[in-house]
């Protein structure tokens, strides 16, 4: 497989990745890494109508947030700590409804920074989200506006666990040279040049009771970048029951037949399901490979050869190769590099 080019579809445009590179050089460090990890190519960075996936975004966002330590990927004039945004989510977890959940998650985003300003307002049946700039966010405006707005609703439909229908998604930008994106970034039609920037669905949402608790934001934080990443779906995302089973029960993922099945799918379903969400079968078990193997480089001293078996390999010589094509180090290299 050609790890730079994902065989899923593509719908992120990929300012939204040159958006990250700059977080990475006004801090004065190197974006290479978390650009490797995410399979994003120099060459693909030069094309400005170039689009990435969902996982590709997701793995970039990952690891653009712990490096830099900053969930809002410099956005703000502040950095927010990596655990920001949950706990956001856990300040809302007691709210009768969505209505306050979400005026309680506005207030208290008005806590970690007052560049932007968030509320709740409902007016003849509709609710608006609305999102107000208090000084220019500057050339990571239209990034940080629409990162904003997505994970708002992302935790709302979590919250409640429904999937909320957009009425309209207003922006005050110019259409930007990849607008047709924001088909996929927003359902529902969205208005450029408007007055505010909101997100604006039928009231009657706001009346939804919260049912979810504490052990379920802690199931959610594993992967919340899924909130704001992927659309929600209240069937949850097979992406992530895929990367649970290859990590938790290997038996059943030798092969994609043995996993639709364990799964209750046709294989064929399962790559299509897969291709839908932005991801293929090669790159998740890719990723819990990658996964694992640094973790037992990290907290063990286990040979790599026997590390190689264990995430599944057939030869040292194969994982090596492996290994250094998804963090452009060897697996010594990478263990001396982390080694305190």
């Amino acid at each position: 497989m050609n790890l730079t080019s994902p065989t899923s579809r593509s719908e992120t445009p990929i300012a939204f990745i040159l958006a990250m590179v700059k977080a990475y050089t006004d801090r004065g460090m190197d974006p290479a890494g978390a650009l490797r990890r995410a399979q994003i190519t120099p060459e693909l960075l030069s094309q400005p109508d170039a689009r990435v996936t969902a996982l590709q975004m997701e793995w970039m966002s990952e690891a653009a947030m712990r490096e830099l330590d900053d969930e809002a990927l410099g956005w703000f004039s502040r950095r927010l700590p990596w655990g920001s945004y949950g706990m956001l989510v856990r300040a809302s977890l007691t709210a009768p409804n969505l209505g306050v959940a979400l005026a309680r998650w506005c207030r208290h985003h008005g806590l970690l920074t007052d560049d932007i300003h968030l509320q709740v307002n409902q007016s003849q049946g509709v609710a608006s989200l609305q999102l107000t700039e208090q000084r220019n966010l500057g050339a990571l405006q239209e990034f940080a506006v629409v990162s904003v707005l997505r994970n708002a609703l992302g935790v709302a439909c979590w919250l409640t666990d429904s999937r909320i229908p957009l009425l309209q998604t207003t922006l005050r930008l110019a259409p930007p040279p990849h607008a047709d994106s924001y088909r996929v970034l927003f359902d529902g039609p969205t208005q450029f040049n408007a007055p505010t920037h909101s997100l604006q669905f039928d009231a009657g949402y706001l009346s939804l009771p919260v049912r979810r608790d504490e052990a379920a934001l802690q199931r959610m934080l594993q992967r919340a970048l899924l909130l704001t990443v992927r659309p929600y779906r209240r069937d949850r995302l097979l992406v992530e029951k895929v990367r649970q089973t290859l990590a938790e029960h290997p038996e059943h993922s030798r092969n994609a037949d043995d996993l639709a099945a364990w799964l209750n799918l046709s294989a064929r379903t399962l790559h299509r399901q897969l291709k839908e969400e932005g991801a293929s079968l090669q790159q998740l078990k890719d990723a819990v490979r990658r996964d694992l193997a640094t973790d037992l480089l990290l907290r063990t001293q286990r040979p790599i050869k026997k590390i190689a078996a264990e995430v599944g390999f057939q030869n040292e010589k194969s994982f090596m190769r492996a290994f250094k094509g998804w963090t452009g180090q060897t697996p010594e290299e990478f263990r001396q590099a982390k080694a305190p």
